[in-house]
């Protein structure tokens, strides 16, 4: 049994919140209703969720959508579920998928640990994405990393098996830390080999962020796992 703290009294994100454009209010009040999701307590159901009953990536703290747009736009035939509670990126994601007529993609704006616990179904989700989380670098505030034994114990419920975790940072520690714990769970196989990191897949997009870090000679980590209910 793990002897770390229960995720949800943990927070491993801060709560942004200021002025929004106007087109970030459009999609965040007008268009709400065409892509958000309020749970309400209840357990999702996917295929009428979606236009389509196709496989469900789920990605937590998407920022300001641009990655996650494009997957969607590129990926038509997968369906696509964000989480994120920064509302200015919520706006401008539901505005730019309105004004690309997507039917593949819907956003939750809560907690993505309290949703995972309350709303997504076992054994639902086939790809799980975590995109440049936030780090907490100062090591007092390690805890709040949120890939810990616990997340990921509650994680393998959720994806099917042999789903797919793929996780990327900038931050080469945060990125040890990630493999280590992922390595040494049962129900997580590495799939470039023991603590070996991925190249970005191509399924990746390269982020503006990415990209400048790139040029300032910054590393990124790609780590993708495939989970094993029997393992």
């Amino acid at each position: 049994m793990s002897n770390e703290k229960p995720l949800r009294k943990i927070r491993s994100f801060v709560k942004r919140s200021g002025r929004l454009s106007k087109a970030q209010a459009i999609g965040l009040n007008e268009l709400w209703d065409d892509y958000g999701i309020n749970p309400n307590g209840k357990l999702l159901n996917f295929n009428k969720l979606f236009l389509s009953p196709n496989n469900v990536t789920l990605e937590v703290g998407f920022g300001n959508g641009d990655s996650l747009l494009e997957m969607a736009i590129q990926n038509p035939n997968l369906n696509f579920l964000g989480i994120e509670v920064y509302e200015a990126g919520v706006g401008r994601l539901i505005n730019e998928a309105s004004k690309n007529k997507l039917t593949n993609l819907k956003i939750i704006k809560e907690d993505a640990v309290e949703v995972l616990n309350n709303n997504i179904p076992d054994d639902s989700i086939s790809h799980f994405q975590l995109f440049f989380p936030d780090p907490w670098h100062k090591k007092r505030h390690h805890k709040r990393r949120i890939v810990q034994t616990s997340f990921l114990d509650l994680l393998t419920k959720k994806l099917k098996n042999n789903g797919i975790v793929h996780i990327a940072t900038d931050w080469e520690n945060y990125a040890e830390h990630i493999m280590e714990t992922l390595e040494s769970h049962s129900h997580f196989k590495n799939c470039a080999g023991d603590h070996i990191y991925s190249e970005r897949p191509e399924q990746r997009p390269l982020t503006k962020f990415e990209n400048r870090g790139q040029k300032l000679g910054h590393g990124v980590w790609d780590i993708i796992f495939t989970n094993l209910k029997g393992g």
